[in-house]
Formats: structure tokens, C-alpha cells, sequence
């Protein structure tokens, strides 16, 4: 019985921005459904409750014998967020990519900004580091979490804008979360993390072992 890895992409992207990670994963003998969303149209609670559901019903139309999910930056949040409020059948692990689970900097400083809410739309703006964004609403997870994050960044003026390591987005420090099981440091930029041979290894790893290669 094949096992099944939900994909959701991150802000303001498409599901085209993880194909490499989805023929990475297919070609590891997983089922895939790697599913586009409007990210700049309607709230985080909106999308969780819209996507999430048609990505496990499909899973389950091909009886995978696991259900996980691997997101890139926002698609934690909505996984987060769904997760928190639902049961998942056959619940496997969770891998999330630049994940801005404390909240970002960056949307402290610029969410008043007319180019920024045009830009990113509502969910954009649900993404501070106040007690009232939607990441930091969220509890513990109580399912098997590995974090992988970088600390490169390609956009300096935006980095000024993040206390710490970073990688043009998120801080390293954001992207942690309390009752994670792994956490993995790349020299990686947030855009195209996911694109990177080193971490398309290390999501498959944990997907099968619970944990990160250290070799």
C-alpha cells in the first residue's frame, strides 16, 4: 500500500514552484498530490479548510496507507491551522520548509503597506509575530514535525528587516517549533529551498525514518 505526501506551496506561488519536489518524491515510490491554491485571495483559516480536505480525499480515493504533508513557508501555516482543528485518517509526518511559525518580521513592518496587502493578499497579513496572527494562535502539534530552514538570503533590504540569521523571509528562530522532532540549518535561500538536491533527500528521510540524515 503506497503512502501518499500532500504538497502545498508557499504565499503568492504555485504548485509549480514544488515539481522538483514532487518528481523527487514519486520517483521514491510515493503517491503525490501536489495541489495549487489562490494564497492571495482569502484567509489562512479559509484556504486550510478549502485545500486540505480535496488534497486527503484524494489520498484516500488511492487508499494510501499514510496520509503526510510537506509545505513550503505559508502551506505550514494552513497545515498547522487545519491539523489543530481536524483528525487526518492514517496521519503520517509533517515536513515543512521555511515555515514562518512564530511569524515574520517582515509583516510586522510592511502589512500597512498598500503594495504589500496587493502583493500578498489577506493571509499575507494574518503573518506577524503578534499574539493575534494566525501562527502564533496555534498550540503544539501533536504529530511528527521536521523543520528544515535557511540562513542565505538573496533579498538584503528585506533582511535588514529580521533580527538574526535568515533567509530573505523568515528567521532561523521563527521557523522553530516548540514540540518539533527535527530541525535542519541549510545554506539555502527561501525561494528555492525546495529546489535544492541536499533537501529533497532530507524530506524523503524524515518522511520514512522520523528523523534527518546526520551521516
Amino acid at each position: 500500500m503506497r503512502e501518499c505526501v500532500v504538497l502545498l506551496h508557499g504565499l503568492a506561488r504555485t504548485e509549480r514552484s514544488l515539481s522538483n519536489l514532487e518528481r523527487h518524491l514519486e520517483n521514491g515510490g510515493f503517491t503525490v498530490q501536489n495541489i495549487g491554491y489562490p494564497s492571495r485571495e482569502k484567509t489562512i483559516q479559509e484556504l486550510s479548510i478549502e485545500v486540505i480536505p480535496e488534497a486527503i480525499d484524494l489520498c484516500m480515493k488511492r487508499d494510501a496507507g499514510k496520509i503526510h504533508f510537506v509545505t513550503h513557508s505559508m502551506g505550514g501555516i494552513l497545515v498547522r491551522y487545519y491539523l489543530e482543528h481536524n483528525e487526518v485518517p492514517r496521519m503520517g509526518r509533517v515536513v515543512m520548509l521555511s515555515p514562518p511559525n512564530n511569524g515574520s518580521e517582515v509583516v510586522d513592518k510592511l502589512k500597512d503597506s498598500r503594495i504589500f496587502q496587493w502583493i500578498n493578499g489577506p493571509a499575507g497579513e494574518q503573518l506577524g509575530t503578534d499574539d493575534a496572527s494566525v501562527p502564533r494562535s496555534l498550540g503544539i502539534p501533536t504529530y511528527e514535525v521536521g523543520i528544515i530552514t535557511g540562513d542565505q538570503s538573496i533579498n538584503p533590504i528585506l533582511s535588514l528587516l529580521i533580527p538574526g540569521s535568515d533567509d530573505g523571509k523568515v528567521s532561523v528562530e521563527s521557523a522553530r517549533l516548540e514540540g518539533m522532532k527535527d530541525f535542519l540549518i541549510v545554506h539555502k535561500t527561501h525561494p528555492f529551498i525546495m529546489n535544492d538536491e541536499g533537501v529533497l533527500h532530507q524530506v524523503s528521510t524524515f518522511i520514512k525514518q522520523g528523523a534527518f540524515d546526520r551521516d
